[in-house]
């Protein structure tokens, strides 16, 4: 059977988050965007949208690998798509820098996912660092399908000030790169925000975005049941409850954290 999302007007999309991304720039008074090039497709397609709203001289990029878990090839692909867009961008290994966090802490562990999330850390501190001597603000490259999973590290590529491309599915994001001219090989690679050796998103959550966008479309936009998403789009209720059990589990990302309103409490 299968689902596809509906198509969008690319143009209309591009004109959109054009506009949205030098009205936040003009309102908070900064002088462009600094953000992260990794040679993904979600980093790319934000990089030529903040170029095309700002001009090339607006925005800065860095390239931050680790070369135990980032491929040289993702290093390549970062510096094309710079290189492509006339931006500036410098590249700053992380490796010692997280490797200096680990050893001196006094918890440390050997979990492979709690060190990845140290390299997402670092990078976004690496990226406000930047930011801030050079009064910009942080540009984030996560998409729709990202912060609605939960796919993002807390205080990582999670901690940034605006997010251009967080109103498109994975699956949009790929047909808006391909539109803006975003190189085949780097707008279809496979998703990975590399935090250890031979992560892939779709790997790692156990199904495709192919699948994921349009259950999340059918249940959070469509108002669908369970049963019905997946009859739609032609998988397990096993698949949809999982997707369901991230959205859930992961909702504490994606607001300020809670505090108890003790306020009234004060005495008159």
């Amino acid at each position: 059977m299968g689902f596809n999302l509906p198509l969008l007007d690319y143009q209309k999309v591009v004109d959109e988050i054009c506009s949205f991304i030098r009205r936040v720039v003009e309102e908070s008074r900064v002088k462009g965007l600094v953000m992260g090039l990794s040679g993904g497709v979600d980093s790319s397609t934000t990089a030529h949208l903040a170029v095309k709203a700002l001009g090339p001289e607006r925005v800065k990029a860095l390239i931050m690998p680790d070369y135990r878990t980032t491929p040289k090839s993702d290093v390549e692909d970062a510096w094309l798509i710079a290189e492509k867009l006339g931006i500036e961008a410098r590249e700053v290994d992380i490796a010692s820098m997280c490797d200096a966090i680990v050893e001196k802490h006094p918890y440390r562990s050997d979990d492979v996912v709690a060190f990845g999330n140290v390299r997402a850390r670092v990078r976004m501190i690496l990226l406000y660092y930047a930011a801030n001597t050079m009064n910009m603000m942080v540009c984030g490259t996560s998409d729709k399908s990202e912060i609605m999973i939960g796919y993002f590290t807390k205080y990582g590529d999670g901690g940034v000030d605006i997010l251009p491309i967080g109103d498109l599915y994975k699956t949009d994001v790929r047909k808006l790169a391909l539109y803006l001219g975003v190189p085949e090989r780097v707008a279809l690679k496979p998703s990975s925000p590399r935090l250890w050796p031979g992560q892939t998103a779709e790997g790692e959550l156990g199904v495709s975005y192919d699948v994921i966008d349009p259950v999340l479309y059918l249940l959070y936009e469509k108002g669908f049941k369970p049963e019905e998403a997946a009859e739609r789009v032609g998988v397990d209720m096993e698949v949809v409850n999982a997707i369901i059990r991230r959205v859930e589990e992961s909702k504490h990302k994606r607001v300020m954290p809670p505090f108890p309103p003790v306020a009234h409490l004060r005495s008159t």
